[in-house]
């Protein structure tokens, strides 16, 4: 697919910078001319977590697939679109729920899906109901062989194997990594990820320690296991944390001594997490950041210098006040995805239509660069190298180099 008009890009852009996101959008076309309601109206199901430890990772979903939505006139393909919600909750009964609620409004689509255990659990739902899910955060390895099921995010093993080959290049071989996660299937994909890339003729020499999966940490539980890993003084920490865990537990690592660079998949400092441990320019925490880093491997982050993400972040900066995340990135490129595949299949296309023509949509110009569908339903795309760096007076991920091209 070409890149997004030059043209249309600096419209975009001009409009967001002067009247705002309406302006951007109130001419009711999208970016192919589509008059606003041309197309009969469609609905599209959002499974995401209203409440719990995951709620602020749906909030980022749910505004970025709204984002998508008010940037061309509330519709997708020239249909008018109507964005029903359904709570994911944390379990596969919850998620099931969820989607046999959504297949009775009679959607054309299914997106969103934090917790990896819920995305396993309504596979077998969603392929015997023969509508497409874009699933828009990482998904576990074990996900495979389904039809309807597409990534927008990536697969949990892939940062933990973009960190890994580049802590085998960085790291001396006797080099001892403490390496963290909690219990479940996601800490697992993503240490088995980097033990896969980095034991490329040498070996980690320290078991896993995985910690109690507490959405809610005390200021204490992860003190015990911290301690007795850094008795073996190790060189580096890798972990597998993400939202109050990531933030307790760099907090708890600080406080047990442990003076040193901390490796992990973005998540650790993605959000509102980062802004938890920015304790302000004379903080203790933000010194020991500064002083010892932290680094992270991620598919995105909000200061890639592209059209598609400057007129993303852009937007969602005057939408929502803040800077957008990968969560909400990859919901925006659901939509995205969502709209190509529709336009492909047809004036009134069904959900298996929508589906045979997800496979058609080629190169998708996205704000976390050009990237494709692979043979497994998941993003063939780059993945980047980010530093926790001061950006003004705020603690920000910063984008340091290109790691790999996984997928």
């Amino acid at each position: 697919m070409a890149q997004m008009n030059r043209r249309r890009a600096l419209q975009l852009l001009a409009a967001l910078g002067t009247t705002g996101l309406a302006a951007g959008c109130g001419s009711g076309n999208d970016e192919s001319g589509d008059q606003a309601g041309s197309g009969s109206p469609i609905k599209v199901g959002l499974i995401v977590p209203g409440s719990g430890a995951n709620k602020a990772i749906g909030d980022e979903i749910t505004n970025g697939f709204q984002l998508f939505l008010s940037m061309r006139g509330q519709q997708i393909a020239g249909h008018p679109v109507t964005l029903v919600t359904a709570e994911e909750g944390d379990t596969a009964a919850t998620g099931k729920a969820a989607v046999d609620r959504l297949l009775k409004e009679g959607v054309l689509a299914l997106t969103g899906v934090v917790s990896p255990t819920v995305m396993t659990g309504i596979k077998d739902a969603v392929e015997e109901a023969r509508v497409p899910l874009l699933g828009s955060n990482a998904s576990p390895s074990t996900l495979q062989g389904v039809v309807y099921i597409w990534r927008t995010s990536y697969v949990l093993t892939e940062p933990g194997e973009a960190l890994g080959e580049y802590l085998r290049q960085k790291l001396d071989a006797s080099s001892r990594i403490a390496i963290f996660g909690t219990r479940g299937l996601g800490s697992q994909d993503v240490i088995e990820g980097l033990r896969r890339a980095y034991e490329r003729g040498r070996r980690l020499t320290e078991d896993p320690i995985f910690t109690e999966d507490d959405p809610n940490p005390s200021r204490t539980l992860y003190s015990g296991p911290i301690r007795k890993a850094l008795e073996r003084k190790p060189d580096a920490v890798f972990c597998h944390y993400s939202g109050a865990q990531a933030v307790q537990f760099v907090k708890q690592l600080y406080a047990q001594g442990y003076r040193g660079p901390i490796y992990a998949p973005g998540f650790l400092t993605e959000g509102t997490a980062l802004d938890q441990l920015d304790d302000g320019e004379k903080g203790r925490e933000r010194k020991l950041i500064q002083t010892y880093g932290i680094e992270t491997a991620l598919n995105y982050s909000a200061d890639l210098n592209n059209t598609a993400n400057r007129i993303f972040a852009s937007a969602y900066r005057k939408t929502f006040n803040s800077a957008p995340t990968t969560y909400a990135m990859a919901s925006y490129d659901a939509a995205l995805v969502l709209d190509k595949a529709i336009r492909l299949a047809g004036g009134n296309p069904s959900p298996q239509q929508v589906n045979l023509a997800l496979g058609k949509v080629g190169q998708v110009d996205s704000p976390r660069g050009t990237w494709q569908f692979n043979q497994t339903r998941t993003p063939q795309q780059k993945w980047y190298l980010r530093r926790v760096q001061t950006d003004g007076r705020l603690l920000s991920n910063v984008v340091i180099n290109e790691l790999a091209t996984l997928g």
